[in-house]
C-alpha cells in the first residue's frame, strides 16, 4: 500500500491561526487513534509507528516546532510516549477539547489512566464554539470540495431521482420509500461497484471528480402522504418501508460528502397539485430569492430568519403558524453546525465564504380531505458580500416539479380544452385516456411529464407538431449557448488567438564564422544541406541564409547569360492563410530578392534544383513534425499476473501492422488492452487514453467490430493513429461443422435455406462473442469506459471525407466505423450544427459541426439526402445540440478567424444568432449561387459548358434523374395553364422544327433532336440554369 501524501502547505497555513482542529480539516486525511496537543510554542502528536511515518512529512515545511511520540504495538513492551506527553501538561491548568464527543480505543484509555495518576489535575473546557467560528469561513480548497459535493447532489437528484419518479408515476409502480432511497444511493457505487457514470457523466463539472472520496451523509430521504408518521422536515428524517404514494406531495432530500465536506439538496414534487398548493410553492420560490439577497456578509443570523417570517406574514399571514422554526444552518466538515443555525435567537453574524444549508418550508398544511402535507426547498448556498449564491441547482421551477394527471387538469389547460373540445368530450374527458392537455407548453396524454409525453391524442389540434417542439427547444438551446459563451469568455478579450497563433521562431544556421564550410572561400553560391542553409556571396562576404527565410528561386536565360533570382520571405507580399506568418520586427527593412548573373547555365540549374529540393524537404519535415505534435508516449501496460488474461482470438487490427496480414489476439490486462500478432508485434492501449469504446455488430455488415477512439493519438508502426479497431470478418465461406469445406455445387431450396440459417447462426455467435468481450473491457476499466453501440435505425448517409458513407449516431457520438478513414464526433464537444444548402428543389444538404474548442476547424458532412433532413434535425435536437439552417454554404475559415480574434465580443454581439439568417454575403461561399453543390461544386470549365448549353437542354430530358417536384416553377406553371394534350404539343413542335430548319438551312440534325424550350427570356433562362443544378446533375469531383 502506498504511503498517503499529506497536504503539508495546507496544514501549516491553517495551524498558524488556531489552537486546535480536526485532523481531516488540518491534513486532508483522517487520523484515528491519534492524540494531538497544540501549544503556542510547540505541537505534539501521539500515535502508532505507521502514522508517525506519515506525519514526518510535516517536517519539510515546518513553521512551528513539533514532536511525534510513538506508542508501542499491543504485543510489544510499552514506550515512554504517553508519560512524556503527560509531563508536558505538568504545569497546565486548563485544556480545550471537545467534551461532548466520546472517544474509545487503547490509546485513549491509556491516556485517561495517565492523567488520573498525574499529581496535577487538569480542567477540560469545551471549545466546540471556537471550532465553529474558526472553521465556518471556508478557504478556496474547502469551497472547491463543497462545490463538487453540490454538483454530485444536484446531478443525482436531477438526472436520476427526478427521472425515476417520472417513470414510477407514469407506470403506477409500487415501491417503498426505503427501497427507492437505496436505489438512488447505489448510483454512487461502493467498493465493489463503480459509480454510475451514465448519471454523473451528464454534469460538465464532475470530469475530474475523485469518486473514491465520495460518500453519503445519510441515505436519501423520500417521503410521501403514505409515510408512517407523516411528513418530517427535520434533518433526522428517514425513509419508511411504506410504498410511495402516486398522489399528493413527494419530498426528496440528498446529502453527499466529498473529501469530508458536505452538501445537501432537497425538493418537493407535486402530483396533481391543487391551486392552493401551487400558490404556496410559488411563495417558497420567491421567499428563497429574498433570503439569498439577505444572507450576506455581516448580517446576523436572527435577521435572516425574521426577514423570512415577515415576508410570509406580508404575503400569506395564515401560513405563519406553519412556517419552519429555522431556515437553515452552517455546513462544512459537519453536516449541521449548531453554532450557526438560522433561528430567531442566534445573534452571530454570518461572514463571506461561509456555507449554509438554506432550508425553507411549511409543515402541517391541510388538504380538503383533512390529510396533512408539507412543502420544502433546501439548497447549499455560499455567502458573499452582496448576497448568497446557490451551489446546488436544477429541478426547482414549477414546470420541473409538478406532475398532472388528466382527471385533474390545471385551469389553464381546461380553458384551452373547452375551446377545442365539444361539450360531450369535456364531460367524458376523465375517461378518455388519449385526450390531450396542455401545461406550460408541454402536451401529454394520460399524464403531463417534464421530459416526455405519451403521444396519444384523439384531437390532433391538442398536440404540438414536431417542428414546433423542435423550434421551441432550439430557442432554449441557443439561449443557453449564448449565456455559456458570455460566461466562458468574459474578461478574456481577444487574447485567445494570440496565445494559439504562430509565434516567431529564430533560425540559426551557424553559431559563428568557424562553423562555415570550406566551400565559402571561393565566394560562390553554396547550398549546405546539413545546416539547411544557402550561402550567398554579397559584396565580398559569404552571407548565410537559412532555408526558412527563402520563399522560392527562379532561373531564366537571356542571351548568353543565365539569371538566378532568389526571393525571400517578407511581410506584405503573402496572400491567403500565409498572411499570418509572424516576423520578429515587421517594421524593419527587408531584402525582397537577390539576383545573380552567370554564363555557366548548368551550374545555376543545379543550384536552383538544390535549393528547391532542400525547401521541399524542410517543409515536409516541418509538416511531419506538426502532425506528430499531439502524439503521446503511453505509460507501461501492467500485465495480469497469476492467471491468464481474457483473450479474443482471431482478430485483425486497423491500422494494419507491417508485414503479412495475419489475425492476432486481443488481451485485457490490469490497466489496458494488448494486441499481439503472430509475428510478435504488439499494440498497447491504456484505459486512461481511451476516450470512447464502441461495439458494432455484423448485422447487415461484413465485419463485427470493437473500436477504440483515443484521447491522444499514438504511433502504430510508422503511422499516427487516433482510432484503433479490432474486427473479424463475418465471412460467407461455406464450412461444415467438422471444419471442412462443403461441396462446391449445391442445389435445391433446402440447401439454400440451410446455408442462410448457418450464416445467421454464425453472425449471432460472432456478435455474442465480441459483445461479451467488449463488456469485459468496460468492466476492467473501473468505470472509465462505457460501451457504446451505434443505432442503425437512426443512420443517414453523407460525405465526411471523399466518399459517401453511412453515419450512425450512438449515445455520445456520431460515428462511421465500417471503413477507414473512421469518423468519431463527440457530441458533448459540439457547440452548434449548421445545416447548409437547405432549400426547396435541392436533393441534398450539408451539415457543419462547430466544436467548443474554436481552434479546431469545423467538420463538414456533405451531400446528405434531403429526404433525411427531418430525421437529422430531430436527432440533433434530441441530443441537445443547437442547430441553424441556411440556404448557402458559409466561409467557415473566415468565420472562425473572426470568432477567435475576440470570442467575447462575438457572443456579446449575438453569438450564433447570425446563422438564423443564412449568413450574409461576406460569409457565403457564393452569394448569388445559392444552389451550389457545397464544396463538391463543378469545375469552372464544366460550369461554363453547362451554362452555355442551358437553352439547348430540355427540362424534361430523359437522362435527367430529377424528381417531378424539383422542376422550375415557370415550367410547371406553363404546363398547368396550357392544358394541351400530346397530339397538340407534337403538332406545335413539328411546326417549330419546320421554322427552325428554314432559318438555319438544315445545317445539322442534332438541333432537331431536342425540342426548344418555351419562353426564351432571361428569367426563364435563369430558372433553367438553377434547375439544372438543383436537379442534382452529377457534380465534378471537387476539392475540399
Amino acid at each position: 500500500m502506498s504511503t498517503p501524501q499529506l497536504n503539508v502547505p495546507q496544514f501549516w497555513s491553517r495551524i498558524q491561526g488556531l489552537i486546535s482542529a480536526w485532523s481531516t480539516w488540518l491534513l486532508g486525511y483522517e487520523f484515528p487513534s491519534t492524540i494531538m496537543l497544540f501549544q503556542k510554542e510547540k505541537l505534539y502528536f501521539l500515535c502508532s509507528a505507521s502514522k508517525a511515518k506519515i506525519l514526518n512529512q510535516l517536517s519539510a515545511e515546518s513553521v512551528i516546532p513539533f514532536e511525534v511520540l510513538t506508542t508501542a504495538r499491543p504485543k510489544d513492551p510499552p514506550t515512554d510516549a504517553i508519560p512524556r506527553l503527560a509531563a508536558v501538561l505538568a504545569n497546565v491548568q486548563r485544556i480545550g477539547t471537545l467534551t461532548k464527543e466520546k472517544h474509545r480505543g487503547r490509546i485513549t484509555d491509556e491516556w485517561a489512566k495517565q492523567l488520573e495518576t498525574n499529581d496535577n489535575k487538569v480542567d477540560f473546557v469545551d471549545i466546540a464554539t471556537a471550532f465553529s467560528s474558526v472553521m465556518a469561513v471556508k478557504d478556496e480548497d474547502e469551497l472547491k470540495s463543497i462545490r463538487t459535493a453540490s454538483h454530485l447532489s444536484s446531478t443525482l437528484l436531477t438526472h436520476h431521482l427526478a427521472q425515476k419518479l417520472e417513470l414510477l408515476l407514469d407506470r403506477q409502480t409500487k415501491i417503498s420509500h426505503a427501497l427507492l432511497a437505496e436505489q438512488v444511493e447505489a448510483r454512487l457505487g461502493d467498493g465493489q461497484k463503480p459509480p454510475d457514470m451514465k448519471v454523473f457523466g451528464k454534469s460538465k463539472h464532475l470530469g475530474d471528480a475523485d469518486f473514491g472520496a465520495v460518500e453519503t451523509i445519510y441515505t436519501p430521504v423520500i417521503q410521501s402522504r403514505n409515510s408512517a408518521g407523516g411528513y418530517d422536515l427535520k434533518p433526522s428524517a428517514e425513509s419508511t418501508e411504506d410504498n410511495v404514494a402516486h398522489q399528493g406531495i413527494i419530498l426528496a432530500s440528498i446529502g453527499i460528502k466529498y473529501k469530508g465536506y458536505c452538501a445537501q439538496v432537497g425538493r418537493s414534487f407535486l402530483v396533481d397539485p391543487t391551486k392552493e398548493q401551487e400558490q404556496i410553492y410559488q411563495l417558497l420560490l420567491s421567499l428563497q430569492s429574498e433570503l439569498l439577497s439577505k444572507l450576506k456578509d455581516g448580517t446576523p443570523a436572527r435577521d435572516v430568519y425574521l426577514h423570512a417570517l415577515n415576508y410570509v406574514k406580508g404575503k400569506r399571514p395564515e401560513l405563519e403558524k406553519n412556517f419552519v422554526k429555522n431556515v437553515g444552518f452552517g455546513m462544512g466538515l459537519e453536516y449541521r453546525d449548531n453554532a450557526y443555525i438560522l433561528t430567531a435567537k442566534n445573534t452571530r453574524a454570518v461572514k463571506s465564504d461561509m456555507v449554509f444549508n438554506l432550508s425553507i418550508g411549511f409543515q402541517d398544511l391541510e388538504e380538503k380531505d383533512g390529510k396533512k402535507y408539507a412543502l420544502s426547498i433546501s439548497d447549499t448556498v455560499k455567502v458573499t458580500h452582496d448576497g448568497a449564491v446557490c451551489l446546488t441547482e436544477g429541478t426547482k421551477t414549477a414546470d420541473e416539479v409538478m406532475f398532472f394527471f388528466q382527471d385533474d387538469e390545471p385551469p389553464a389547460a381546461k380553458d384551452q380544452s373547452k375551446k377545442k373540445a365539444s361539450p360531450d368530450k369535456a364531460k367524458t374527458k376523465a375517461k378518455a385516456p388519449n385526450a390531450g392537455a396542455e401545461l406550460n407548453g408541454k402536451v401529454a396524454g394520460s399524464k403531463v411529464l417534464r421530459a416526455k409525453t405519451r403521444q396519444q391524442f384523439l384531437d390532433p389540434d391538442a398536440a404540438l407538431s414536431t417542428a414546433a417542439k423542435i423550434a421551441e427547444h432550439q430557442k432554449e438551446l441557443h439561449a443557453q449557448r449564448q449565456e455559456e459563451g458570455i460566461a466562458r469568455f468574459a474578461g478574456e478579450g481577444g487574447g485567445e488567438l494570440e496565445e494559439r497563433g504562430k509565434g516567431w521562431k529564430r533560425f540559426v544556421s551557424y553559431k559563428g564564422e568557424a562553423g562555415l564550410p570550406r566551400e565559402v572561400e571561393g565566394l560562390r553560391i553554396f547550398v549546405d544541406r546539413k545546416s539547411q542553409t544557402v550561402i550567398l556571396p554579397i559584396n565580398g562576404f559569404a552571407v548565410p541564409f537559412h532555408i526558412n527565410t527563402l520563399k522560392n528561386v527562379s532561373k531564366s536565360d537571356e542571351g548568353e547569360f543565365t539569371y538566378l533570382r532568389i526571393n525571400f520571405q517578407t511581410p506584405g507580399q503573402l496572400a491567403g492563410k500565409k498572411e499570418d506568418t509572424p516576423f520578429e520586427d515587421p517594421d524593419a527593412t527587408f531584402i525582397r530578392s537577390v539576383s545573380y548573373r552567370s554564363t555557366d547555365g548548368h551550374r545555376f540549374d543545379a543550384i536552383s534544383k538544390q535549393i528547391t529540393e532542400l525547401k521541399k524537404e524542410v517543409n515536409k519535415r516541418e509538416q511531419e513534425k506538426k502532425e506528430m505534435a499531439d502524439v503521446i508516449e503511453q505509460d507501461s501496460l501492467v500485465e495480469i499476473k497469476g492467471r491468464r488474461p481474457l483473450r479474443l482470438p482471431e482478430v485483425f487490427v486497423r491500422p494494419a501492422l507491417d508485414g503479412k496480414r495475419l489475425p492476432g489476439e486481443l488481451e485485457i490486462h490490469q490497466n489496458g488492452l494488448r494486441y499481439q500478432s503472430p509475428l510478435g508485434q504488439k499494440i498497447d492501449l491504456l484505459f486512461t487514453n481511451i476516450k470512447h469504446l464502441f461495439f458494432q455488430p455484423c448485422d447487415h455488415e461484413m465485419l463485427v467490430i470493437v473500436h477504440a477512439h483515443l484521447k491522444s493519438p499514438i504511433m502504430i508502426g510508422k503511422k499516427k493513429a487516433k482510432d484503433v479497431q479490432f474486427y473479424r470478418e463475418a465471412s460467407d465461406v461455406q464450412f461444415d461443422e467438422t471444419g471442412n469445406r462443403k461441396r462446391k455445387y449445391r442445389y435445391g431450396d433446402e440447401d439454400e435455406i440451410e446455408l442462410e440459417q448457418n450464416e445467421r447462426k454464425r453472425r449471432q455467435a460472432l456478435n455474442k462473442e465480441f459483445k461479451h468481450f467488449a463488456d469485459k473491457i468496460a468492466e476492467a476499466s473501473a468505470g472509465r469506459l462505457e460501451l457504446d453501440i451505434p443505432f442503425r435505425e437512426l443512420a443517414f448517409e453523407g460525405v465526411p471525407f471523399r466518399t459517401n458513407v453511412k453515419l450512425q449516431p450512438t449515445t455520445e457520438c456520431l460515428v462511421h466505423l465500417s471503413d477507414p478513414p473512421f469518423l468519431v464526433i463527440t457530441l458533448a464537444e459540439v457547440e452548434i450544427a449548421s445545416l447548409e444548402r437547405v432549400q426547396f428543389g435541392l436533393r441534398q444538404f450539408d451539415v457543419v459541426f462547430i466544436f467548443n474548442d474554436f481552434s479546431k476547424p469545423p467538420l463538414h458532412i456533405n451531400s446528405i439526402p434531403s429526404a433525411q433532413l427531418d430525421n437529422v434535425k430531430e436527432w440533433l435536437d434530441s441530443v441537445e445540440i443547437p442547430l441553424a439552417e441556411g440556404p448557402v454554404n458559409l466561409n467557415w475559415s473566415q468565420i472562425m478567424k473572426t470568432i477567435n480574434d475576440n470570442p467575447y465580443e462575438f457572443f456579446k454581439d449575438g453569438g450564433w444568432s447570425f446563422l438564423s439568417g443564412g449568413g450574409d454575403g461576406a460569409d457565403a461561399s457564393g452569394s448569388d449561387d445559392s444552389d451550389s453543390e457545397s464544396e463538391f461544386e463543378a469545375d469552372p470549365a464544366d460550369l461554363a459548358m453547362s451554362e452555355s448549353s442551358t437553352e439547348e437542354d430540355s427540362e424534361f430530358d430523359g437522362d435527367s434523374d430529377a424528381s417531378d417536384d424539383s422542376g422550375s416553377e415557370a415550367s410547371l406553371g406553363e404546363s398547368e395553364s396550357s392544358g394541351e394534350d400530346w397530339d397538340e404539343l407534337e403538332k406545335k413542335a413539328a411546326q417549330a422544327d419546320k421554322k427552325k430548319e428554314e432559318k438555319q438551312g438544315h445545317d445539322s440534325d442534332d438541333s432537331d433532336a431536342k425540342p426548344k424550350k418555351k419562353g426564351g427570356n432571361n428569367s426563364s433562362r435563369s430558372a433553367a440554369k438553377g434547375k439544372s443544378k438543383a436537379n442534382g446533375k452529377p457534380p465534378a469531383k471537387g476539392k475540399r
